[in-house]
């Protein structure tokens, strides 16, 4: 296991370096939030409420806000500079019978292993609190939040239970507890012989999760019947750029004339290309039109490229001028006459 906090445990005048590990862990079956449709991971943002800038996270402080509404902004240094005496250390505050504390007040449970030469006195309150069997009450710093702990004795190894602080613990304020409720003297007689029958050692081996088998039940069912999907890719944002750069060279190519044949075989892509790939081709058209309207020189030029096309705009603008020659002529004849 890996420790998540070095210290000692003050004991007196002894000092007793420990490590400190998480001594549970959850076993629920744990799901990602996905979209229905696509099965896409869905991510969250830090955004600022004012100004809408998603924020790094080493731009994040802690902020207080007063009855007033005024707003008090704490940074890590203002954290780091508080006075804590257990940021480091493990007080035993006294000696008190396990039967004393509320299991209301218990919050979280870690093991505390002895750190390098610590063992013999580590082994020395181990086997002092179990011969007295008495449980140590101390305080301890995790995580910038300071808790009572109550230290006891379990399979040999000290455990550390954090506890709340007794303004944390709600007071039961329900209405039925200033009621005068009355129950006969037989009916509490049977429910008494039903506990003695059903009393037993507890042993909590004999108990199982049955939400969580069921579940896992489920989650093999719909393997084996098939329903599974492979977990989809992230897209990556430089894909798109590199597909628009193509696309915007393919482009180039065609303006410069890359052939019918090189046309053809564009437009037979898959769909999802062809939008980028036919968007120059209306842009060529044009270029191609206006090659019939230029001067014999320049479109001598032009019909090495398209040969075909060309010639057949040539013989459609000596038509069109032929009609242009005569016009004059018959305007000619009419004033004459």
């Amino acid at each position: 296991m890996r420790s998540i906090w070095r210290g000692a445990v003050s004991f007196g005048l002894v000092s007793i370096g420990v490590k400190l590990h998480t001594a549970t862990e959850d076993k629920d079956v744990r799901f990602h939030q996905v979209h229905a449709v696509d099965g896409g991971r869905v991510k969250y943002k830090r955004v600022c409420s004012i100004d809408g800038e998603e924020i790094e996270y080493g731009d994040i402080a802690k902020g207080f806000e007063l009855p007033d509404g005024q707003l008090v902004i704490l940074t890590d240094d203002d954290l780091a500079e508080l006075p804590l005496a257990t940021r480091r250390e493990i007080e035993v505050l006294q000696f008190v019978d396990q039967a004393d504390i509320d299991p209301i007040q218990f919050e979280k449970t870690y093991y505390l292993e002895p750190d390098g030469p610590a063992t013999r006195p580590y082994v020395l309150l181990r086997d002092a609190l179990e011969n007295t069997g008495r449980v140590a009450i101390t305080k301890i710093a995790l995580r910038q939040r300071e808790s009572l702990a109550a230290m006891r004795v379990r399979d040999g190894v000290l455990v550390l239970h954090t506890m709340r602080w007794p303004d944390e613990i709600r007071r039961p304020d329900f209405g039925f507890l200033d009621e005068d409720v009355s129950v006969r003297p037989q009916e509490l007689q049977m429910a008494e012989a039903l506990i003695t029958s059903m009393a037993a050692d507890f042993d909590p081996s004999e108990f199982s999760d049955d939400y969580r088998e069921a579940m896992t039940s489920l989650l093999e069912a719909k393997q084996t019947g098939g329903e599974v999907q492979p977990v989809p890719e992230t897209a990556d944002p430089g894909a798109s750029v590199v597909d628009l750069m193509s696309a915007l060279r393919r482009s180039v190519e065609r303006a410069r004339g890359g052939g019918a044949a090189q046309d053809d075989a564009e437009d037979d892509a898959g769909e999802d290309e062809a939008p980028a790939r036919r968007a120059p081709a209306k842009k060529a058209a044009p270029v191609k039109k206006a090659a019939a309207k230029k001067p014999a020189k320049k479109a001598a030029a032009a019909e090495e490229e398209v040969p075909a096309r060309t010639t057949r705009a040539r013989k459609v603008t000596a038509a069109r001028k032929e009609p242009a020659e005569k016009e004059p002529a018959k305007r000619t004849s009419r004033r004459s006459a």
